[in-house]
């Protein structure tokens, strides 16, 4: 085989991340070359909601993978759709970083002990429901940008704080600059926060397997149960759900557990819900605790949020460099 062309965002978030599996699969004794796309999501400065949601990452490297100008693409895994695109296939799920949220905030201070009208920085409306609905008295303020530009929100005083997802930081190496690693219980992740998808086109079996090597089968059914919640739901853009899978050990066995949560932006009404069930059947476990959201009311929830009604079958919202 010749050298891999492996397809990647530019920002600094996304060429670490590439750079990472690229290193994977020179480990495993393959050429690697990195090929820079640029994607709608990077050049516009909007909202994630008002330009498209989770296509304005996904796609143009996905042409390009179907195209045939790379061969590998690496993404943030909660960017993809919950749809698979036709030709392409996810052939790797590596091992996860963590997934949950931190807080930068002045100070040194921790969610708890910001001040009531603290103003808080983050284009999550899953972030939004859920700190609204601790009760603390913070201000949500939307925002965009790259890591470097949201912690300069706290720097420069703009903002008290700005949330963000600790495997951004993570592997960024900047994990000292947060004050709060948020407990799940408090805040859960987006479905699939933390991991990352190694896509390629379904009919090269020869790069199939050579990233493949790569999958980590807890992982994969991690996001697999998170995902199929998600895509059960049917959220919408302006959606806030969040969810959190883990491996743990049952009477027979590893099982799945399965947190997921859904609300109102404003916090004024929050559904939590778990469920454990068999290790190899993500999917159904995930499907399986959608529904009891929907009969528990998640529904209306999805056709109420702040940012107005939300088309039938809508995407769901991405959180970039989260």
């Amino acid at each position: 085989m010749t050298a891999l062309r492996l397809g990647t965002r530019r920002s600094a978030l996304a060429t670490t991340q590439s750079g990472w599996v690229a290193d994977r699969l020179r480990e495993a004794g393959h050429e690697v070359e990195l090929v820079e796309i640029t994607t709608e999501g990077d050049v516009s400065g909007e909202l994630l909601t008002a330009i498209g949601g989770t296509g304005v990452f996904a796609a143009a490297i996905r042409r390009a993978l179907l195209d045939g100008h790379i061969d590998v693409a690496v993404h943030s895994l909660k960017d993809l759709p919950t749809t698979p695109e036709p030709g392409l296939v996810v052939a790797a799920v590596p091992v996860r970083e963590d997934s949950r949220d931190v807080l930068v905030a002045r100070d040194g201070l921790t969610l708890g002990e910001l001040p009531a009208g603290s103003v808080v920085g983050t284009g999550s409306p899953r972030r939004t429901a859920q700190i609204a609905a601790l009760g603390l008295g913070i201000e949500i303020r939307p925002i965009r940008g790259n890591v470097d530009t949201r912690i300069g929100f706290v720097t420069s005083g703009a903002l008290d704080g700005v949330v963000l997802a600790r495997a951004g930081l993570a592997r960024l190496g900047r994990l000292d600059e947060a004050t709060e690693v948020i407990d799940p219980i408090q805040v859960l992740p987006a479905p699939g926060q933390g991991a990352l998808a190694v896509e390629c086109r379904s009919d090269r079996d020869d790069v199939v397997a050579a990233v493949s090597v790569l999958d980590d089968p807890d992982t994969r059914a991690c996001v697999e149960a998170e995902r199929s919640l998600l895509s059960t739901l049917e959220a919408g853009c302006t959606a806030p759900v969040g969810a959190l899978a883990e491996v743990v050990e049952g009477e027979e066995g590893l099982e799945l557990s399965l947190r997921a949560f859904a609300g109102s932006e404003d916090g004024s009404v929050e559904l939590r819900r778990s469920l454990v069930g068999p290790y190899d059947q993500p999917q159904a476990l995930g499907s399986r605790l959608a529904r009891i959201l929907l009969e528990d009311g998640a529904a209306d929830l999805q056709v109420a949020t702040s940012a107005g009604p939300v088309p039938d079958h809508a995407p769901h919202q991405p959180e970039q460099v989260s």
